[in-house]
C-alpha cells in the first residue's frame, strides 16, 4: 500500500543502510576540522568527557576525528549524531545524557544560545576559496568604489573573508567584513565598541552607521542552483536584508556570481502569502522544533497567547522533525508554525509535499498582532527571541479597547471579509489571560427579524437553534463530523477477560490481512 503520505511497507525491510566512507582525506583532517584548536579547547578546560556533534553529511569522518582527539588529549570522546531536531543547534540534551563536560560542534551552526550552560566551541570547516576569482566577481558586481558593501559568507568560507577584503580595500574604501557571532568564553569581557549582532554574524559598524545602508556580497553556495530554499542561511539573509539595497552571491570555487534580487522578492512574496494563510486559519498547530535553544518555553507561551488573542485555537505538537506523513495525521489544522532556531524555521521543504503550509513564528506574529507594522515597513525576523519582551523588535499586543482589533480586513487568498477576533488580550501586563469581547448581536436570526440587532441574552440563547450559535472548539467540531472518531473505551461496560494474542505486523499490513 502506497500513497502520497506513506511509503510501501517493503521499503523499510529492503533498505540497505551501508557504511559511510571517509569524506575528507586523512592528510586534510587537521586543517578541515581544526584539530589543534579543538585540542587546546579541551586541555584548557581540563575535560575528561567531551561530546563531538556531527551533522549527517560529516558522520563519515566522525570515527577518525574522535580517535585522533582521544589519542592527543587523553579524554573520552562521544559522537553525537542523528539529533532529534536540527543538527545546526547544540545538542545539550544529548551531551548531558553522555555525561559530557564540554561539546565540540562540527559543521554549519545557527549559533543560537543553548537552553543550558555548557562549554561549546564551533568548527565550521574550511572550504577552499578562489580569492582572485571572487575579487574579480566583486569588482564586476560593484563598479562604484564608494558604495558601502558588506562581505558575507557561508560558515565554511568565513576564514577567507579577511584575505578577500585585503585584495579589495586598495580600491573600495567603505568595505565591511562580517564574522560569525561566536559565544564569548566564560569570564571574558565584551569588545568595545560592541559590534552589531544580527543573522548570526557580527558587523563592526562605525559610530553613526547602520546596516541598512550597505549592500551585500555573499560568498558561498554552488552557483548552479536557482532554488532559494536550498540554503536556509542564505534565505535568512535575503529575507532580513534591506529590500532597496543590492545583494549578490558568488560561488567560492568558480567565482560565478548571481544577483539575488529576484530570489529575495520571491521569498518575500512567499512569506506574505503565508501571513495571509495564517490570518485565514482557525486552527493553528504549534510544532515544537527545538528543546535545546534558550527561551523556547517562553516563546511557546507567547505564540499560544498570540493565537488566543486573534481568536484562533492552537494545539502544541511535539513530533520531532516534521515530515508530511506526521503532519497529515492532523487534517483539522489549517496551518502549522515551526518553533525552531533561525535555520530550522527556514529549512528546505519539498514543494507540495506537506498537507498544510508551515510558517515561522515571525509570520504568525505578523498575522495575529494588529500592531505589527505593515509588510513594507516590518523587518522579517528569523529568530523567535526577537519577538519576545526585552528585544528591540518586540511589539506588544494592543490594549483591549484599541480600534486595531476592529479594523476591517479582507483575505487576499479567498477574497472574503474576515470577522474581528472573538477574544481580546487582557490589559494586565503580568497576566496572559484573555477577556471576552462585548456581547455579540444577531443581525439576521429569523425571517421576521424577531431577534434582529438584539444582544444575546440567556432567554434568547435558549430559543436559538444549535446551528445558529455554535461555540464548540473547531477541532472538536471537525472530529464530530468524521465517520470514524477513534476507539470507544466504554469504561466499566465490558467484561474483564484474560490477555490473548493480538495481531502481528505493522499497521499498514498485518499478517492476517494477506497481500490485499
Amino acid at each position: 500500500m502506497e500513497s502520497t503520505f506513506s511509503s510501501p511497507a517493503e521499503a523499510a525491510l529492503q533498505r540497505e543502510a551501508g557504511a559511510a566512507g571517509l569524506l575528507t582525506p586523512f592528510v586534510d583532517l587537521d586543517r578541515v576540522y581544526e584539530l589543534q584548536r579543538v585540542v587546546g579547547f579541551v586541555r584548557d578546560l581540563g575535560c575528561q568527557r567531551v561530546a563531538l556533534q556531527f551533522p549527517d553529511q560529516l558522520l563519515g569522518d566522525a570515527g577518525v576525528v574522535a580517535a585522533r582527539l582521544e589519542e592527543t588529549t587523553g579524554s573520552k570522546m562521544f559522537i553525537l549524531g542523528d539529533t532529534a531536531y536540527g543538527s545546526c543547534c547544540v545538542d545539550v540534551l544529548g551531551a548531558e545524557q553522555a555525561g559530557a563536560q564540554a561539546l565540540v560542534h562540527f559543521g554549519p551552526a545557527c549559533l543560537s544560545p543553548p537552553a543550558r550552560p555548557l562549554p561549546v566551541t564551533f568548527v565550521f570547516g574550511q572550504r577552499s576559496v578562489a580569492l582572485e576569482l571572487c575579487a574579480k566577481a566583486f569588482e564586476a558586481q560593484n563598479p562604484d568604489s564608494t558604495a558601502p558593501v558588506v562581505l558575507l559568507s557561508e560558515p565554511a568560507c568565513a576564514h577567507a573573508l579577511e584575505a578577500l577584503a585585503t585584495l579589495l580595500r586598495p580600491r573600495y574604501l567603505d568595505l565591511l567584513v562580517s564574522s560569525p557571532a561566536l559565544p564569548l568564553p566564560e569570564g571574558s569581557l565584551k569588545p568595545e565598541p560592541e559590534p552589531l549582532e544580527r543573522f548570526g554574524r557580527c558587523f563592526p559598524l562605525a559610530p553613526g552607521r547602520c546596516l541598512e545602508e550597505y549592500g551585500a556580497f555573499y560568498v558561498g553556495g554552488s552557483g548552479t542552483s536557482s532554488d532559494p530554499d536550498l540554503d536556509p542561511d542564505l534565505s535568512r539573509l535575503l529575507l532580513g536584508w534591506a529590500p532597496e539595497r543590492p545583494f549578490s552571491s558568488c560561488c567560492p570555487d568558480t567565482g560565478q556570481t548571481h544577483d539575488e534580487g529576484a530570489r529575495a522578492r520571491q521569498l518575500r512574496a512567499r512569506r506574505h502569502y503565508l501571513v495571509e494563510r495564517a490570518r485565514d486559519a482557525r486552527v493553528v498547530g504549534l510544532l515544537v522544533g527545538t528543546l535545546g535553544v534558550a527561551r523556547h518555553r517562553e516563546a511557546l507561551a507567547h505564540l499560544r497567547k498570540l493565537t488566543r488573542a486573534a481568536g484562533k485555537h492552537s494545539y502544541v505538537l511535539a513530533l520531532g522533525r516534521p515530515t508530511p506523513p506526521k503532519l497529515a495525521n492532523f487534517p483539522e489544522v489549517d496551518v502549522f508554525v515551526l518553533l525552531a532556531c533561525p535555520l530550522g524555521a527556514l529549512a528546505p521543504q519539498p514543494s507540495g509535499s506537506f498537507f498544510r503550509p508551515i510558517l515561522s513564528p515571525c509570520e504568525l506574529e505578523a498575522a495575529c498582532n494588529p500592531a505589527w507594522p505593515s509588510p513594507g515597513l516590518a523587518p522579517h525576523l528569523t529568530h523567535y527571541a526577537d519577538l519576545l519582551p526585552g528585544s528591540s523588535f518586540h511589539v506588544p499586543l494592543p490594549p483591549p479597547e484599541s480600534e486595531l482589533w476592529d479594523t476591517p480586513d479582507v483575505s487576499l487568498v479567498t477574497g472574503e471579509l474576515r470577522s474581528p477576533p472573538a477574544w481580546k488580550p487582557s490589559n494586565d501586563a503580568g497576566c496572559s489571560a484573555l477577556t471576552p469581547r462585548p456581547q455579540l448581536e444577531l443581525v439576521e436570526s429569523s425571517p421576521a427579524g424577531k431577534y434582529a440587532k438584539s444582544p444575546l441574552s440567556p432567554e434568547l440563547v435558549s430559543q436559538i437553534q444549535p446551528t445558529q450559535l455554535q461555540s464548540s472548539p473547531f477541532a472538536a467540531s471537525f472530529l464530530s463530523s468524521r465517520s470514524w472518531q477513534g476507539l470507544q473505551p466504554h469504561l466499566g461496560q465490558t467484561p474483564v477477560t484474560g490477555a490473548v494474542s493480538g495481531r502481528r505486523g505493522i499497521a499498514i499490513a498485518y499478517e492476517d490481512e494477506g497481500n490485499s
